[in-house]
């Protein structure tokens, strides 16, 4: 008994200490900044704990920390403008990926079996070029003498260049671009999975194919969905190459602000609270999954 509990903890110790070490000590750090003010010294933020102090020294430091920078994010209206923002943006943007993303994850899983490693490579071939320069690709394709106004213009479609670029519009096409396949993978793997006897059951019954698509494939194709879904909001939320480079300086973001307030401002402690605002924010839908997914789990239980 005593040997399968030391198994059983053994086996949870690698991924309890990565969490620690990448997870946990990281925002313990960050957090502290974050309770600390700004100084003109190295580094740029105090109180800096005496390690040789004793209990002396760390009752002094315990007592310098406080919450003012938290204070300030909660009265000042920019940074309630750039979280709204950014979950506005990133909502918006994951609600297109989930429009555009679930036919094409369909599509490839109802694809025949040869052709399906062909379409997740074509899905995944983007990652081979960096990230950066698929952004810049996208200035080139927007901006008004860009490639999209000149086919519009070309074609007869507009008499005049459509200003996309520096706008919110770039900057929704921007991510929908660049986190479609986070989408697609996990929604194709789950539908790729999924029983067609239940198809050919629903078929048999009567219903018709957009029917068995809506009240049996996309259901039981929930999880991926949320899943994808999730993995793009949550990195959107604190995007900053995208809005920088699509977005121009009237898009506010929260990951512009903390890019600014650390590299301009030179405001570790401020930056560091938005950091901390940002791993909330993202945090929350994270939770709401997995409580939907442990009353689905007890649902179905037997």
């Amino acid at each position: 008994m005593r040997g399968a509990r030391a198994l059983r903890f053994l086996a949870r110790l690698p991924p309890l200490l990565w969490l620690g070490a990448f997870f946990l000590v990281p925002f313990a750090i960050t957090l502290k900044i974050a309770l600390s003010e700004a100084a003109t010294a190295m580094p740029p933020y105090l109180p800096v704990l005496d390690w040789q102090g004793g209990l002396d020294g760390w009752s002094t430091f315990l007592e310098a920390l406080n919450f003012q920078n938290f204070e300030a994010l909660a009265s000042d209206a920019l940074y309630r403008d750039a979280a709204l923002s950014s979950l506005a943006l990133a909502g918006t943007a994951t609600a297109i990926l989930v429009a555009l993303g679930t036919p094409l994850a369909y599509a490839m899983a109802r694809a025949p079996a040869r052709w399906q490693p062909l379409l997740v490579a074509l899905v995944v071939v983007p990652f081979w070029t960096s990230f950066l320069i698929r952004v810049y690709a996208w200035i080139a394709i927007l901006k008004p003498e860009g490639l999209l106004n000149a086919a519009l213009l070309k074609l007869g479609l507009i008499a005049a260049p459509l200003e996309i670029l520096n706008t919110q519009v770039a900057v929704l096409i921007g991510l929908t671009y660049a986190y479609l396949p986070f989408l697609v993978l996990p929604l194709y793997a789950v539908m790729s999975r999924l029983d067609p006897d239940l198809r050919a059951a629903a078929a048999d019954l009567g219903a018709s194919p957009a029917r068995v698509f809506w009240s049996v494939t996309l259901p039981l194709s929930a999880p991926g969905l949320v899943a994808g879904a999730l993995l793009c909001f949550i990195p959107m939320v604190g995007e900053f190459i995208i809005p920088d480079l699509l977005g121009g300086s009237d898009t506010l973001m929260l990951g512009r602000v903390l890019w600014s307030e650390f590299f301009s401002n030179r405001d570790w402690p401020l930056a560091s609270a938005v950091a901390v605002m940002i791993l909330v924010i993202v945090v929350v839908p994270v939770v709401f999954f997995r409580e939907a997914e442990s009353r689905r789990a007890e649902a179905t239980r037997p």
